[in-house]
């Protein structure tokens, strides 16, 4: 067993605490085995709401329970019951947004598909935020400002 932090980075334009928009966020992981180190080519997703059982776990369940299609081993990974970080780094800095437990696999990437939040510099929020290759621009009309968020970034290690 290994636990895993997500961390990300961006460059933000006029708004903080970035994170996903509801509690039954989908995330998009690329998956890696550890028994024969294949990265399975598509990404896979999990969410913390959904939990499924472990083969001949005695009633244990996890938040992904994957078979490689090479090797056939069986893996899963379950999120730390910590709730998820608003990225509040200093721009374009990495900071901590999970962590999850991993047995027999390794998440080595990470696509921000799907729909985020974050705050104007005066709290106004924006709640329908995709996050896509050019990222995120928008117009903060409370503040009379343009809001962004680009050169989206994440990095797994240990934690």
């Amino acid at each position: 067993m290994v636990k895993l932090q997500l961390s990300i980075k961006a460059e933000l334009e006029n708004v903080t605490n970035l994170v996903p928009a509801s509690d039954d966020f989908e995330y998009f992981f690329q998956v890696k085995c550890n028994s024969c180190h294949e990265v399975h080519p598509k990404h896979v997703s999990l969410n913390r709401k959904e939990e499924r059982e472990v083969s001949g776990g005695k009633g244990n369940t996890a938040h992904f329970v994957w078979r490689c299609g090479v090797c056939k081993r069986e893996s899963s990974a379950k999120f730390e019951p910590t709730k998820d970080q608003a990225y509040a780094a200093e721009n374009g800095q990495f900071a901590p947004l999970l962590v999850i437990e991993c047995r027999g696999l390794e998440f080595v990437g990470f696509d921000p598909r799907g729909t985020w939040k974050c705050e104007g510099s005066n709290g106004a929020v924006f709640s329908d935020v995709e996050l896509t290759e050019d990222g995120w621009n928008d117009y903060d009309e409370k503040a009379a400002l343009p809001v962004g968020i680009t050169d989206f970034e994440s990095e797994w290690s240990r934690a």
